[in-house]
């Protein structure tokens, strides 16, 4: 048995901020250490934050915890309340005169704003809400085939979830050719000489990490965009893994799309597309012939999951409370940029996820290498946090994985 006073604690995905004094207590012996999987806490608060106060289901007795990184994050009380109160008060569908259709439109129009917010996108309309990253992926490459000639080149990394590579691979079909940036086995780092060589005047496309869902680097995306850019390519991004951890500026990175989840940042299992404005424009997405051909909703197949979207709203509500509460040290840098409103205030909500979780890493990184026999992948280098998430991957001789993560 043994207790700490922390100010942070990592659920899920994302930081939960903790106000001192707030102690937890492990409440089974452990041996002498660390691992990733399931932990059980008991949480005692003294004064618990406004932020840590949404989520029920930490006071819960004797709650599990799951260090479960591709499982998603806990959602706050606002947006369990948003996904229920849809069903009470709007649930419709969308475009009709009465009330409720009237009040679903509205919900869904607050929701794109917000995620537009949080992605810094121009404007509203090049948000697409989906079923998730992978479907919304899919749905873009099959539009994107179209445009393949035998000889196209694709650029993906061997850095990337599956989700961000099947979807082009598949493209192969059409007579696209794949290339494959490897990674530095020292450090699991993108080898950016590779993806240079990798880029020529046939390339078409290059599909890339913001974040490693496997090992938590984070590539120099605006750099790759650029010279993607210079070779004439389009670039999608998949943040599904960064978007929980740091700030997201889409028009600062000059990608042409990018994904995201919105269960990765507390909120329901619902994906998010952004893409510029005149290439939605001007592909062809397969759709059903009443679906109206304006922005977005071309890209947005049949109807939606309107609870989850309300819940979306809710989630980026949420993390405007992180900026409000914990955001004040880095308003000056983000305002000197040209972020106002709840942009700004988002962006510093999120750098300051980023700022408490590289403290974190740093912690479980010390502690992970005091285990014997315990090999981290990926960067371990404490002054290089800043390239990396707080997602570690690892093994550990004695045990499989799951027995690990049940130890």
């Amino acid at each position: 048995m043994w207790r700490r006073t922390w100010s942070g604690l990592r659920l899920g995905a994302v930081t939960l901020f903790l106000e001192p004094p707030y102690e937890y207590s492990r409440l089974e012996p452990e041996r002498p250490c660390l691992c990733i999987g399931t932990a059980r806490f008991r949480l005692r608060p003294h004064a618990p934050s406004r932020a840590v106060s949404r989520f029920a289901i930490i006071f819960r007795r004797q709650t599990p915890i799951f260090f479960d990184n591709p499982g998603g994050t806990q959602v706050p009380q606002g947006v369990i309340d948003a996904v229920s109160g849809y069903y009470a008060a709007q649930n419709a569908n969308v475009g009709g005169a009465f009330p409720t259709s009237r009040r679903t439109d509205a919900v869904l129009r607050g929701a794109r704003q917000a995620v537009a917010d949080l992605l810094n996108a121009p404007a509203p309309e090049t948000i697409v809400f989906g079923a998730n990253m992978t479907t919304l992926t899919f749905h873009l490459a099959r539009a994107l085939a179209e445009t393949i000639r035998p000889g196209d080149e694709i650029v993906i990394t061997n850095l990337d979830h599956d989700a961000n590579v099947t979807p082009w691979t598949d493209l192969q079909a059409a007579g696209a050719v794949i290339r494959v940036v490897d990674v530095d086995p020292d450090d699991c780092t993108l080898d950016l000489a590779a993806f240079q060589n990798a880029l020529s005047a046939r390339t078409k496309l290059v599909a890339v990490t913001h974040a490693s869902n496997a090992v938590g680097t984070v590539p120099d995306v605006g750099t790759l965009i650029r010279l993607a850019h210079t070779a004439g390519a389009l670039v999608f991004v998949d943040a599904v893994q960064y978007a929980p951890h740091g700030p997201i500026d889409v028009q600062a990175l000059d990608c042409d799309f990018l994904a995201c989840s919105a269960y990765k940042f507390f909120g329901p299992h619902v994906g998010v597309l952004y893409g510029k404005a005149d290439l939605l424009t001007a592909l062809t997405p397969h759709k059903v012939r009443p679906a109206k051909d304006t922005l977005p909703y071309r890209w947005e197949t049949g109807t939606l999951n309107h609870e989850g979207i309300a819940g979306v709203g809710a989630a980026i509500d949420y993390l405007e409370t992180i900026g409000a509460q914990f955001g004040s040290p880095f308003r000056a840098a983000f305002a000197s940029r040209g972020y106002a409103g709840r942009r700004l205030t988002l962006k510093v909500a999120m750098e300051a996820v980023r700022a408490r979780e590289k403290a974190l890493s740093a912690r479980l990184l010390e502690g992970l290498a005091r285990v014997p026999g315990l090999e981290i992948y990926g960067l371990t280098d404490r002054a290089r946090l800043d390239e990396r998430v707080p997602t570690v991957a690892f093994t550990w001789p004695k045990k499989t994985p799951r027995a690990t993560a049940e130890y």
